[in-house]
């Protein structure tokens, strides 16, 4: 089958449009990718008796843990890989045109807040600094470069100069976009309290051992109270994933217009759920064409009707990026 004109993917403007190049990137992975299509065979299901987007399988994260989930020839240009205390339980997404997902993360980051030159960005995500292979670093690195800002840039554990940083960024009313791990915002809150007024603070999930498991409510009502903000903003990205959604503080999430969320019957996951019913949550992503773009995460949501949905937990302690909280 001949490549898919990306340009597609990434200016899809309606659900018909959504379907057509879903449709398109199912049968291409089908055909080029030799994990994907012998799970597909295990469903007896292939292009043939496939006519819509929500007949499509969706390959469960766990074989990125167990498999090369590739559908090209290519050399990766990079591997991406969870965190993990053994190889065996780090997922690993091999990537062989980086592009692909810097127009991903570009074009939503564009979408959602603007562009990148309008802010100083600053990052605080210390147990990503200090592994290689965090697709979230890279993504927060560009970022950084293309904000041109020169106060833009990583902290680790220097909570106090990140503290007096971002005074002084208030003090000159600098657009900003704080962007970081909860546990480590957290501390921050707690150790240097602030009154922020010109900062947009976003959580990326994973409190990674270091404290206590939270609801997101409850990490949200800490974070406003000890930052000075009115509302949380969260992203919802993982490895396995070349897209990301984001909430902009009311508790529910909005994705691109090439990446779709789905909930699954936790019981029979063949079926689909219904809207506004919890249940595992499956994402397409038609950024990921080159490894799998339907995939089975071990989070549960529910969705809505208007495209929006809510990460509510998951099924058990996965090394799923976008969400660690726990469900009460």
């Amino acid at each position: 089958m001949k490549q898919i004109d990306t340009h597609r993917i990434f200016n899809i403007a309606n659900a018909g449009e959504f379907d057509t190049v879903a449709l398109d990137v199912f049968r291409f992975q089908y055909e080029n990718n030799k994990v994907y299509k012998g799970f597909c065979g295990h469903l007896k299901k292939s292009p043939k008796n496939v006519s819509h987007h929500l007949e499509i399988p969706f390959l469960p994260i766990s074989f990125f843990k167990t498999h090369q989930v590739v559908s090209s020839q290519q050399e990766p240009q990079t591997i991406f890989t969870s965190s993990g205390t053994t190889q065996s339980t780090t997922s690993k997404h091999l990537v062989p045109d980086i592009k692909l997902y810097e127009e991903s993360f570009l074009k939503a980051f564009g979408l959602f807040y603007g562009k990148p030159e309008e802010f100083c960005v600053l990052a605080l995500l210390p147990s990503y600094l200090e592994r290689e292979g965090s697709s979230l670093i890279y993504m927060v690195n560009s970022l950084i470069e293309k904000s041109q800002h020169p106060n833009s840039g990583f902290y680790l554990h220097n909570l106090e100069e990140l503290h007096q940083k971002l005074q002084e960024l208030e003090q000159k009313g600098t657009k900003t976009l704080l962007i970081g791990v909860s546990f480590a915002l957290l501390d921050l809150a707690e150790q240097f309290p602030l009154s922020l007024k010109n900062t947009i603070v976003m959580e990326t999930g994973g409190m990674k051992g270091r404290r206590k498991e939270l609801i997101r409510e409850e990490l949200h009502m800490i974070l406003k109270k000890g930052l000075g903000v009115h509302k949380i903003y969260s992203e919802y990205g993982m490895t396995e994933l070349l897209s990301q959604g984001y909430s902009k503080g009311n508790g529910t999430f909005q994705t691109p217009p090439w990446m779709k969320i789905i909930t699954r019957d936790t019981e029979d996951p063949l079926t689909i759920q219904p809207n506004g019913k919890t249940g595992g949550i499956n994402v397409i992503d038609l950024a990921n064409l080159y490894s799998c773009s339907f995939i089975a995460t071990q989070d549960l949501g529910k969705t809505h009707p208007n495209g929006t949905f809510e990460v509510l937990g998951r099924f058990d302690d996965s090394d799923i990026r976008g969400c660690n909280l726990m469900v009460l």
